[in-house]
């Protein structure tokens, strides 16, 4: 089969397009025909080396994957070959404590497909047959694809952390993120007032299209000066946040009182200066948010199914060109999900 491997840590580069073995499901297991693969910004950290991961080289990317079942192994009952299907990247052992509670993303053995697993950067992946969902059926391959680990993360982040209610202000840092570009619309969902951030006009207007009732200009506006006074100086409810550094501490500063800061990354940084006396003194919280639930993707699809919730697709690439995808993400220059098509 043809697919994207690496076989060193390094930049876009080391992406490599050439023909790999195609993969046999084993028991329990099934094999998927891929028709389309988002790239997500964990794709970016595995190629360059992230500590603690040590995936086995050459290695083959991709969390995100819309396709078909070909092929299907020893002990599978719940799908069928031919049938569509919707991957849920997540991976945990389903039986430890965690897992039996619904905390599946608390699994000491939880892992994500193409973290250390051969992922969907190909034309054929083999996964846990309890992982292939339901198909949205009103979504194209493209927009399934962009559908799965920000959703997931979104979700668990605004709902199931922060706990978000109707009437919250919600600043959501980095809009034109796949996973910013879930959030503006699952707190829209649930009835709150957003505002966004984004670093260009364009992308500030497509946030308001998704739903974001303000804007911030983060390249050129103080965040936290400025969604104080859209908030009439009482800060907001909850702050949305994967970037680290500066922005997280700007996020604190952003804060009403009782206010709720959710974060899932640390992209520029992951070291912080935090006033304690703010953090107790203003009654504040600070929540870290890894992956989600089973359950929490299982949530948002239903929105997704019935048009609620909506992908965003930034660009569609053919597999060859994963390296121009990863170049593109790394530039800042997309707004939603860029998506492989083999």
């Amino acid at each position: 089969m043809k697919a994207v491997t690496f076989d060193r840590f390094g930049g876009p580069d080391v992406l490599t397009y050439g023909e790999r073995p195609e993969p046999v499901a084993g028991p329990g297991e099934v094999l998927v025909r891929v028709r389309a693969c988002g790239i997500n910004h964990l794709d970016l950290w595995v190629r360059g080396g992230l500590p603690g991961l040590e995936p086995e080289l050459p290695h083959i990317l991709g969390n995100d994957v819309a396709g078909e079942v070909v092929a299907i192994g020893a002990g599978v009952t719940n799908v069928a070959a031919s049938q569509k299907t919707l991957v849920n990247p997540t991976l945990s052992c389903g039986t430890c404590p965690a897992c039996a509670n619904g905390d599946d993303h608390l699994c000491r053995s939880y892992d994500v497909l193409g973290r250390k697993r051969n992922g969907g950067y190909a034309e054929y992946v083999v996964v846990p047959a309890p992982n292939c969902l339901p198909y949205p059926e009103n979504l194209s391959w493209e927009q399934a694809a962009a559908v799965p680990l920000v959703f997931l993360t979104a979700w668990h982040m605004l709902v199931t952390r922060a706990r978000v209610r109707a009437g919250d202000d919600v600043l959501v840092i980095g809009a034109g993120s796949g996973v910013g570009s879930a959030a503006v619309q699952v707190a829209r969902l649930h009835g709150a007032r957003v505002i966004a951030t984004a670093g260009s006009a364009p992308k500030l207007a497509r946030a308001r299209e998704l739903g974001a009732h303000e804007t911030i200009d983060h390249t050129h506006e103080d965040i936290a000066q400025r969604a104080r006074a859209l908030t009439g100086r009482k800060g907001v409810d909850v702050v949305v946040e994967h970037v680290g550094g500066r922005v997280f501490e700007a996020g604190v500063a952003a804060l009403a009182r009782d206010g709720r800061l959710v974060t899932c990354g640390a992209t520029t940084g992951g070291k912080v200066t935090l006033d304690l006396n703010l953090l107790f003194g203003r009654h504040l919280a600070l929540l870290g948010s890894w992956m989600g639930r089973r359950s929490d993707l299982n949530d948002a699809l239903r929105h997704i199914a019935s048009g609620a919730l909506s992908p965003v697709v930034d660009s569609v690439l053919p597999l060859a060109e994963a390296r121009r995808g990863h170049e593109r993400i790394e530039a800042r220059e997309h707004f939603g999900k860029v998506v492989l098509v083999p």
